[in-house]
């Protein structure tokens, strides 16, 4: 093989910049993250059931549900919390390596058997499943200094901002812990008694007259002879004030008269719920968590979040502000630059060493060029692995970097050597090194395959950590080792000189 491309460099030169092309490529699109995924897949189910105990909730919700989902293919186990504040959250692992998109689906597919069983208001405010997000991303404040309260913004946040940021690319689960403004209905005890009503009542009354009716249409066909006039009737639709909410009839005795809903009940509009209270510096504040989805790229979405937000700002009311309180792009940033800063000076010490030891420009700079195409065919294979460019995969990049340029270097050295003792020329030098060494370089690139390769089969978190490690390594000593048997020959024959000794 070493012969075939020592007669034709130039093809050698089209693979090597074939491989750096596609690795450059890949490298564009490598995702960017401090660590790998090391958690197991989840999916989260969550729902409500306002006003109900956290007994009472998993009696009657969180139980019901996990004896529905069973038989989900990978399920590892299951776990759920319920609070005094009517909210579920049953999240299930898997196993890794498991898709987490048919998990989801399998899981809403199994859902479906339970919802029958739930009870009418969890049924009514619906039950969300979700991916569980690869970690917070970012967390986002919206302040004001003309006065706003927590609910202003609360609800600001969640009706204008929620959705659009909830489309970026690369978000998972997107989640609001600000309270948005609701109807609340506080029904006088004494009053209440004394017209024998309870709170079931009031509840069936609203559920009756606060709905979108349909009025119908008038002169629709088949119509009489002569009929010119068609138009739609509108009935009255949903509640919107307070006033409107009063006025919602609870009895009618057979005079005529009325018992209306502000005369045993006081409406008011407050926050939907006070059970967190956001602040920024001390101020009222709303607040939206960013999670990051699976396999997306933490720095590209963040910067996408910031530019979509940048964008939205200029449509703020009077005051408002926004500020990001927590940025793990940042930890991300500076880890990744310090690892880009340690490559760098590895790759520079490495010519330097060569350059001292070798004595020739031309020496030094065959495995110089081994460098860039080992690194790129490697950031390619990462790619087609599925991996990130990550502090793992870089420190292993690290490592190799120092061992990718031994083959070339022993190639080199035995050329040298065989030009200046037999007085070959180049090309000959070079057939007859390749015919000598051939066989040590592919055995010493399986000898550091046979100490990493294991290291990629060991099961759990653990084994996800070592398998991107010893994924990169074994890569880098794999094309290393193609390209002195490639590239680096073919090199040696159209670079170096000849020595020219004395008779």
């Amino acid at each position: 093989m070493s012969d075939f491309f020592i007669s034709r460099p130039i093809f050698a030169w089209v693979l090597a910049i074939m491989v750096m092309l596609v690795g450059a490529l890949s490298f564009l699109v490598l995702p960017v993250a401090q660590f790998p995924e090391i958690a197991s897949p989840q999916v989260v189910v969550s729902a409500r059931y306002p006003g109900a105990s956290a007994q009472t909730i998993d009696a009657s919700v969180t139980q019901i549900i996990e004896q529905q989902i069973r038989g989900v293919d990978n399920l590892l186990y299951m776990a759920s919390e319920s609070d005094s504040t009517g909210t579920t959250s049953i999240t299930f692992t898997f196993e890794n390596g498991t898709n987490v998109d048919i998990a989801q689906m399998q899981v809403q597919n199994k859902l479906q058997l339970a919802m029958s069983m739930l009870p009418d208001a969890v049924q009514r405010q619906g039950i969300n499943v979700t991916k569980s997000s690869a970690g917070i991303l970012l967390i986002m404040g919206l302040t004001s200094s003309a006065g706003m309260s927590d609910q202003d913004l609360g609800d600001y946040l969640v009706s204008n901002l929620q959705d659009p940021l909830s489309r970026i690319s690369g978000v998972g689960q997107l989640t609001s812990p600000s309270s948005q403004y609701a109807i609340r209905i506080w029904c006088d005890p004494v009053l209440m008694a004394q017209y024998k009503l309870n709170p079931t009542d009031v509840v069936q009354a609203i559920r009756q007259q606060n709905n979108q009716s349909t009025g119908g249409q008038t002169g629709a066909y088949p119509i009489m002879t002569g009929q010119e006039i068609n138009f739609t009737v509108n009935a009255a639709s949903r509640l919107n004030t307070t006033e409107d909410f009063g006025n919602i009839i609870l009895k009618t005795d057979a005079d005529g008269s009325m018992l209306r809903l502000h005369q045993v009940a006081r409406v008011t509009l407050q926050g939907e719920r006070f059970s967190t209270l956001l602040k920024v510096n001390g101020a009222p504040s709303g607040a939206i968590v960013f999670g990051l989805a699976p396999g997306a790229n933490a720095l590209e979405t963040a910067k996408e979040v910031k530019a979509t937000m940048a964008q939205l700002a200029r449509f703020f009311p009077e005051g408002m502000e926004y500020i990001f309180t927590y940025d793990s792009t940042k930890f991300i940033e500076v880890s990744i630059w310090q690892v880009y800063k340690t490559l760098g000076e590895a790759i520079v010490l490495v010519c330097l060493v060569m350059f001292l030891f070798l004595q020739s420009f031309r020496a030094t700079l065959i495995p110089t060029i081994a460098i860039p195409v080992v690194l790129l065919g490697t950031c390619a294979l990462l790619t087609a692995a599925g991996y990130t460019i990550n502090t793992l995969t870089m420190f292993g990049i690290v490592l190799a970097i120092g061992l990718l340029v031994d083959d070339a270097i022993i190639v080199v050295e035995n050329v040298e050597r065989l030009m200046l003792r037999e007085g070959l020329s180049p090309m000959e030098a070079s057939r007859k090194t390749m015919h000598q060494i051939s066989g040590a370089l592919v055995g010493v690139a399986m000898v550091i395959a046979s100490v990493f390769v294991p290291m990629a089969f060991m099961p759990g978190s653990v084994g996800i950590l070592y398998r991107q490690f010893s994924v990169t390594i074994v890569s880098a000593m794999g094309l290393s080792a193609l390209v002195a048997l490639i590239l680096s020959p073919a090199l040696c024959a159209t670079l170096l000189r000849p020595h020219h000794t004395s008779q």
